[in-house]
């Protein structure tokens, strides 16, 4: 059942936004050592909130977003309807705090099959400068196999190469588009270059500490964008 440290009025967990309400429940749960959320909501319903079912409701909202996130899954080993136990990424969200659990709902998305792969193991160990560095670094891998570029070439200079616009008498570079607008051919090269000078060659030369896990989480989001665009040259191409 909720604890006797449990303080929140009705009208303040109606009002509180679902994720924060749910990490007050998971946290609530840990330190009542409680197993079994269907006692717990009733504990709620009889003691906390008798009056107030919409109060009740919320908090039932707040366990099925905990239960649809896996950060509580199913006891096996117990019979009772409702009996759980926290996770590993339960944990990992009482830990780390509502500012981890909403840069992680912001990379619950699909992204390109190698960043994936590549880049959201990293991320949702923690390791955010990892995680970016490493979807930076496949943005430039990519950049170098669709162009054919020299692998002498890195970093900003190779976005410069890659995407140079073309001048009258002068072919631009192997991934311009010698029929965009000229602002727009020298937008989308600045872009790139300006994504790998900030993301990713400062973490490849010294440690870039990434205390906040939303902006390591746009940055691997900002990735995914560069990897699509790439994409849709490559099929232009062909």
């Amino acid at each position: 059942m909720p604890t006797a440290g449990w303080t929140l009025e009705a009208d303040d967990v109606v009002a509180l936004p679902i994720d924060d309400l749910a990490l007050r429940v998971l946290r609530d749960a840990l330190q009542s050592n409680e197993w079994n959320y269907r006692n717990w909501l009733l504990a709620a319903s009889h003691h906390g909130y008798v009056t107030r079912k919409d109060a009740v409701a919320a908090l039932g909202e707040a366990w099925a977003w905990l239960v649809n996130r896996g950060l509580v899954v199913p006891d096996v080993d117990q019979n009772s309807i409702g009996a759980f136990f926290i996770s590993r990424q339960g944990h990992e969200a009482l830990t780390r705090g509502l500012p981890w659990i909403r840069a992680v709902q912001r990379l619950d998305v699909q992204m390109v099959p190698v960043l994936e792969g590549a880049a959201r193991p990293q991320y949702l160990r923690g390791d955010f400068e990892a995680a970016a560095l490493m979807a930076m670094k496949e943005v430039e891998v990519r950049v170098r196999e669709i162009s054919g570029l020299s692998t002498g070439l890195v970093g900003r200079p190779l976005m410069q190469e890659a995407f140079r616009p073309g001048k009258e008498g002068q072919e631009g570079g192997p991934l311009s588009d010698p029929e965009a607008e000229s602002g727009e051919a020298v937008a989308l090269m600045e872009l790139f270059k300006g994504a790998i000078g900030l993301f990713k060659n400062p973490a490849s030369h010294r440690r870039v500490d990434y205390t906040d896990p939303t902006e390591a989480a746009e940055a691997v989001l900002l990735a995914d964008l560069l990897m699509r665009l790439l994409d849709k040259i490559e099929a232009s191409r062909s």
